[in-house]
């Protein structure tokens, strides 16, 4: 059996193991389903994510015109202190930046290779944990806007980490951690606007992934540079599906491809 289309993040269903599912035009792949069996991927070509034109992917899956003039490529996305929409300020489209930025946000702790501060929007928990392939994560703070969680985490990186090493993340080298004494400890970080918001009473929330081996040593695959590749899928962590040989595939930086993906 043989698909076609083009690479966009693995769409989630928090269960237990995590479901994962590969989404195109007018399919989609259970990936959940295919553990043990073999894949071939095959590169096609390129599909902008915003303009759909079959021009090379620059980032995030646009490309390189459509990434310095939509507003869902800005630099407030990555950077959520640089946000203004609370202020009437326009980037790049403000009705966009409204509706994105002036909505409840979330500072969370996650444990993927270590423990790490983010930011995300409260409709985008548990999924963006998961992406991330944390096993354990907690909310820290509620904020109303991305502005006042992107300045809360800026605050806490003095004293957290806000990275992931994917490598690790990937070969389960990781030990469980308190997130609530974490959280507790980190509190007197919490810049004064937002320290109203502080959740004081919650649990971490555990994450399991449908991963039957983790590679020891995890090359990555790029689909543009292998143009082909054939491999025993034994897991899938994160946005990452890892294979017997070791070869992991981060179906988010691949995406904007275009590929034939054949059940073998």
């Amino acid at each position: 059996m043989t698909y076609q289309g083009v690479l966009t993040k693995m769409q989630t269903e928090f269960l237990d193991p995590i479901a994962y599912y590969l989404v195109f035009k007018n399919d989609f792949i259970n990936f959940n389903q295919l553990l043990d069996k073999t894949i071939s991927f095959e590169f096609v070509g390129y599909e902008c994510l915003n303009c759909h034109l079959n021009k090379p992917i620059y980032r995030q899956g646009f490309c390189k015109s459509c990434f310095f003039d939509i507003p869902q490529a800005a630099d407030w996305i990555m950077k959520p202190e640089l946000s203004q929409a609370h202020l009437d300020i326009e980037d790049r489209d403000l009705e966009y930046e409204k509706k994105v930025q002036l909505q409840p946000h979330i500072v969370y702790l996650a444990n993927s290779s270590n423990v790490k501060v983010g930011v995300t929007r409260k409709t985008q928990v548990p999924t963006r944990w998961i992406d991330q392939g944390a096993h354990e994560a907690i909310e820290i703070v509620e904020v109303p806007n991305r502005y006042l969680a992107g300045i809360t985490e800026i605050a806490l990186k003095d004293h957290i980490s806000d990275k992931t090493n994917w490598r690790t993340m990937l070969k389960n080298d990781i030990k469980d951690e308190n997130l609530v004494e974490w959280r507790d400890r980190l509190k007197a970080y919490i810049p004064d606007e937002a320290k109203d918001y502080f959740i004081e009473n919650n649990s971490e929330t555990e994450i399991h992934f449908p991963v039957l081996q983790y590679p020891k040593k995890p090359k990555s695959l790029n689909f543009e540079k292998a143009k082909t590749y054939t491999g025993v899928l034994k897991g899938i962590k994160g946005q990452y599906l890892i294979f017997e040989d070791d070869t992991v595939c981060n179906i988010r930086s691949n995406e904007g491809y275009v590929v034939n993906i054949s059940i073998l």
